[in-house]
């Protein structure tokens, strides 16, 4: 395992690590525990005053580990460090009367055992991985260490929410670190992007490349520009700046904004990206007021607001001409496997009222996009939905090696117009192709028609794709079976999951220069090779849905639910979009389900409101404090009505020399969704083991480097975290055991790749709480009260048998039942007199009439709303058969492929922290 603790390691750690005091050893009894230790209590020490308040952990001579308030029976919270204010730090609990914790070559105190590669002092244990003195027997097994003592999500997550839940959070300094993703709050946007559509993994850069090199830290920001904004908050307005164009840098081109400086009494503006001044055009001027700042500055979105849009010129399209509104086409493969599943049916049944949820401007009473319909097996099928027509006219491209468009009126019309010929065609479909023996399909022509129907039409748009099977028809993009789940895990699992074909990659290259961006659905019985087929959908910002071994009757509800979330929410299509920085920094390595011809723009087709791009910033200079830094990414894009603008994002930095400064400024939650997007691109280059290495090497270095720059004055035999950063040990820890990293035979290689497509474009909270899942116990719910109970961490131990406990990991939705759960519960919620007589294949709960039946159902609705894929609900009995795939996503446990539980990886992570230190 990944420079993974050796097997010694896995059952309690051995003592070097955390320093647990062999149990013959003589010490304090319990009784004592409670007593504050005096060696660490009362007033910091100055030496720290100036550092961040840390989390400190297991001093050497102890085996417990403090986290957070205190538990029942245990030490109080020691004393702040770092000043007022500041919050407690968590030390390793030292017993009363046992002197200071050891580091490596420090003698041993008497009593006390040997620091690491020291020789045992007389009459004493030896230290770990040393043969036994003389006349010594060998040490006994160190106790195990209290998961309660060491940093909890929960905690940190809870503790947000009290100290910033239900504020608001206003924009106007320079470097703010925003709130959790976790926790509630209202955007008020006075000069900075709100946190939903851009957050950064820190808000004080370091002013040399040389603190980044030694931290190791990312600086990477996270941008998902059409985020969807909750209830009170307001989307960016559109400013129209006339025929000109909007205002811009002369040298840079970074778009006017609120960090601009008026200068010469308003008729000349210097760039706050590159510093060069430039003129302000006429019909744009007005004076400044005694503050040198512009009378109309808070009348103008881009001088007082951090997100906004610009209304683009002629300049900004293709062939200078404005664009048409976009383009929706449904291709339905109609081949035997999907008639048979039910699945073509229900989807034109269902499309009739789909169809009326098409997205449509603000304040425009239809939609402006127009729709077509496709159907194929080994030959293509185009529609006539003309509203001058009685009857849908079927149009059949039989040689699939040249597909072109069999006609161009009629074949993209709107809804209304067209509405009773659409609704025949619906109808006709599902019976048309009811006797179908056809059983291969394909699916390169299938994307071609598609492309070439948008071109003809001169529009951008989506193709809305339902296929089910390998493309395996004598067509262009025929593909061979070459699963084989014995790689993954291996040096070899590269090749599974990469493409086997280049045709996939330059189709999806195509889509996006014409601006057709590719949905798929797929309802595979067998291998797909999602990791070739799906770069049509990953290429051009598209989505992929999965929906193994689909039944109509027990899929179906997912299905139609996840179409409709697609179909209605907000997009944007053939989209361009520049990072601009300031002077000293620029942005490098992107991240995400895109293409980029060059190295500068990223390119999508479509980019919708669950899609974000991370990208990664360096220096090429050095930054300055006086001065900050600044970020702009503007997105050039076609919008629902077809009318083309520009939308800006603006963020603002602070400029730190001390470490101390950087690491006080970090988001964990961030970090972890640029870590996690980096190993999945290694991924499909490097070997499985080597980017676990990587990972828990970059994650060791980042702590040793806060210990030795901002807490070094305490003991090595302690492990101490940043605050902000006291959970990157375990959240580093579930991204190497999430499927979408940890390749074994027990996950389907098309289910390997599929994840993988969906963490790269996951914004920060899908990939929070994707990698640390949501465990809410249920039966804690008071009937009388709408709040949510506290969740509780992901581990097996939290378990009782006589609760009920709902997981969510924005992918899957479990409900596990304990099998002596109270009868009148379970009466109340499952309509049964015992757990054992739960129903588990059902995956709807049943409408009673009841006040927690009600709340469980309010919870479930709830829960899958607030996620951009519709979970399908598992119920879990304890004990029963799914039992070990709902302990799959207990991430604090033990994993399968013996990946480490929580305690051992940070165990392992203090040994390598130590390792480096010394």
């Amino acid at each position: 395992m990944m420079g993974a603790p050796p097997n010694s390691m896995m059952g309690a750690p051995p003592n070097s690590m955390v320093g647990a005091p062999p149990t013959s050893m003589s010490g304090p009894p319990n009784a004592m525990m409670g007593a504050p230790p005096n060696s660490m209590m009362g007033a910091p020490p100055n030496s720290m005053m100036g550092a961040p308040p840390n989390s400190m952990m297991g001093g050497a001579p102890v085996g417990q580990l403090y986290q957070g308030g205190p538990a029942t029976g245990q030490t109080p919270p020691m004393s702040p460090v770092g000043g007022p204010g500041a919050r407690p730090q968590y030390a390793g609990m030292q017993n009363p009367g046992m002197g200071p914790p050891m580091g490596p070559g420090m003698p041993p105190g008497p009593g006390m055992p040997p620091g690491p590669g020291m020789p045992p002092g007389p009459g004493m244990q030896p230290g770990p991985g040393m043969p036994p003195g003389q006349g010594m027997a060998q040490q006994p097994a160190p106790r195990r260490l209290d998961p309660d003592q060491m940093p909890s999500p929960i905690q940190v997550i809870e503790d947000d929410k009290k100290n910033r839940g239900n504020e608001q959070f206003m924009t106007n300094s320079r470097g703010l670190v925003p709130p959790l993703v976790t926790t509630q709050f209202q955007v008020i946007d006075q000069g900075n992007a709100s946190p939903r559509m851009i957050r950064s993994t820190m808000y004080n850069l370091p002013c040399t490349q040389d603190m980044i090199k030694q931290s190791q830290l990312p600086m990477a920001v996270v941008a998902c520009p059409f985020s969807e904004l909750p209830e009170g908050e307001f989307p960016p307005p559109l400013v129209d700046h006339g025929p000109n164009g909007p205002i811009r840098c002369n040298r840079c081109k970074a778009y006017m904004c609120p960090f601009m400086q008026f200068v010469d009494g308003g008729r000349r503006f210097q760039c706050n990206f590159c510093n060069c001044v430039t003129e302000v055009p006429p019909e744009y001027f007005q004076p400044l007021d005694h503050m040198r700042k512009r009378v109309d500055m808070y009348e103008r979105a881009e001088l007082s607001l951090g997100a906004y849009e610009f209304l683009a010129t002629t300049d900004y399209c293709k062939n200078n001409e404005f664009p048409k509104p976009p383009a929706f086409i449904f291709m339905i493969d109609v081949t035997y496997q999907s008639i048979k599943t039910g699945m073509v049916d229900l989807l034109c049944k269902e499309l009739k009222t789909i169809l009326d949820q098409l997205p449509r401007e603000h304040g425009n009473k239809e939609s402006a996009i127009r729709v077509g319909f496709v159907t194929y097996n080994s030959t293509l099928h185009f529609y006539n939905i003309n509203s001058a027509l009685a009857q849908p006219q079927m149009l059949v491209v039989s040689d699939v090696h040249d597909v072109f468009m069999p006609l161009l009126d009629g074949f993209l019309v709107k809804v209304s117009d067209s509405r009773a010929v659409i609704d025949s065609l619906l109808d006709q479909i599902p019976e048309m192709f009811a006797d179908t023996r056809e059983t291969e399909s394909m699916l390169g022509p299938v994307v071609q028609a598609g492309l070439e129907a948008l071109k003809a039409a001169n529009c951008a748009g989506k193709l809305f794709i339902f296929h089910t099977s390998l493309p395996i028809a004598d067509a262009p993009g025929k593909l061979k079976n070459r699963d084989d789940r014995k790689l993954l895990g291996t040096e070899k699992e590269k090749t599974l999951l990469s493409p086997q074909t280049g045709f996939y990659t330059k189709l999806g290259q195509d889509c996006v220069a014409a601006g057709c961006s590719v949905d798929l659905f797929l309802f595979p019985n067998a291998y797909t090779d999602l990791a070739t087929i799906g770069q049509v959908s990953s290429l051009t910002g598209g989505q992929c849905y999965k929906y193994t071994y689909f039944q109509a009757s027990a899929e179906g509800e997912r299905f139609l639910q996840d179409l409709n979330r697609n179909v209605k929410r907000p997009i944007a299509f053939d989209a361009v979009m520049r990072v601009r920085t300031s002077t000293g920094i620029r942005a490098t390595d992107f991240h995400g389900n895109f293409f980029m011809s060059n190295t500068v723009d990223v390119e999508l087709a479509s980019i919708d409101c669950d899609k974000a791009v991370t990208f990664e910033i360096k220096h090429d200079d050095k930054l300055s404090e006086e001065n900050g830094a600044y970020i702009q990414v503007a997105v050039l894009y076609t919008s629902v009505s077809g009318q083309r603008r520009l939308r800006v994002l603006n963020l603002s930095m602070n400029c730190c020399s001390q470490m101390a400064d950087m690491y006080r400024s970090c988001e964990t939650d961030t970090i972890i969704n640029f870590l996690s997007k980096h190993a999945m691109k290694a991924s499909l280059t490097s070997n499985p083991k080597a980017i676990r290495e990587g990972l828990v090497n970059r994650t060791a270095q980042i702590l040793a480097c806060y210990r030795k720059n901002c807490a070094n004055q305490s003991s090595q035999g302690q492990l101490i975290l940043p605050e902000c950063m006291k959970l990157l040990p375990l959240y580093c820890n579930c991204i190497i055991k999430s499927d979408a990293l940890q390749g074994s035979s027990e996950i389907m290689t098309d289910d390997r790749s599929w994840l993988m497509q969906a963490v790269m474009s996951m914004d920060v909270p899908s990939s929070h709480v994707y990698f640390y899942p949501r465990l809410l116990p249920l039966h804690e719910l008071n009937p009388d009260s709408n709040v949510l109970p506290v969740a509780i961490r992901c581990s097996a131990d939290r378990l009782s048998d006589t609760g009920v406990y709902l997981l969510e990991n924005g992918l899957s939705l479990f409900i596990w039942i304990g099998l002596h759960v109270p009868q009148d519960w379970v009466q109340q919620v499952f309509g049964v007199n015992s757990a054992a007589q739960i129903n588990i294949e059902s995956q709807k709960l049943l409408q009673i009439d009841n006040k927690i039946s009600n709340q469980v159902r309010s919870i479930v609705d709830d829960v899958r709303k607030k996620r951009p894929r519709y979970m399908k609900l598992t119920l879990v009995r304890q004990r029963d058969a799914l039992e070990g795939w709902f302990r799959h996503f207990l991430v604090e446990d033990k994993g399968s492929n013996a990946t480490a539980s929580y305690v051992d990886f940070l165990c392992h992570m203090h040994k390598e922290i130590r390792n480096l230190l010394t």
